[in-house]
């Protein structure tokens, strides 16, 4: 097994801005709180390919409703891998939590954007059986695999990332 990335928190103060933006209702003290209490994403058993990244509040979605999740997290990857993000299989088959964006991709470069490669996630309870999901706080709400991948013979990529969602196609 090849080593080649590790989880860090993000800043207090850039889980705090994303936390106020996202959440109002909590209070700097709250939030803080959560920030010391994150978990670093981890694998459940030796065997396991995804790494859980947990929920750093409580939250319940009805059908039909959306939450973007700041996690906390970023990760710091060599170059050639990426961190694809897929909901955690059980609250999918069960209430079918699904992420907006189907995949998440953390590309090794986004650890180093204004950001601090801060991960969110937006998630949407697609049920049509009418089942409202309640996530309690630290429960793995998302996990991630990391995957080495190629590039074409020809490619002549030479720019600079800075943002996230969207950040590689701006011009």
């Amino acid at each position: 097994m090849q080593r080649i990335a590790k989880f860090h928190k993000v800043s207090k103060e850039q889980f705090i801005t994303a936390m106020t933006e996202e959440f109002p209702q909590y209070t700097k003290a709250d939030i803080e709180d959560m920030y010391e209490a994150l978990e670093l994403p981890k694998r459940a058993t030796k065997g396991s390919a995804g790494y859980d990244f947990y929920a750093p509040f409580s939250f319940s979605l009805a059908p039909g409703i959306t939450i973007k999740v700041p996690t906390g997290i970023r990760a710091e990857m060599e170059e050639n891998w990426v961190l694809k993000l897929y909901p955690r299989s059980g609250l999918g088959f069960k209430f079918r939590l699904q992420m907006n964006n189907t995949v998440g991709i953390i590309d090794s470069d986004y650890f180093y954007s204004d950001n601090e490669g801060h991960i969110f996630v937006k998630l949407t309870n697609d049920s049509n059986e009418g089942k409202t999901v309640d996530i309690p706080t630290g429960t793995g709400i998302v996990q991630g695999i990391f995957l080495e991948y190629g590039i074409t013979v020809d490619d002549e990529a030479e720019g600079i990332r800075n943002g996230g969602f969207g950040s590689t196609t701006k011009k």
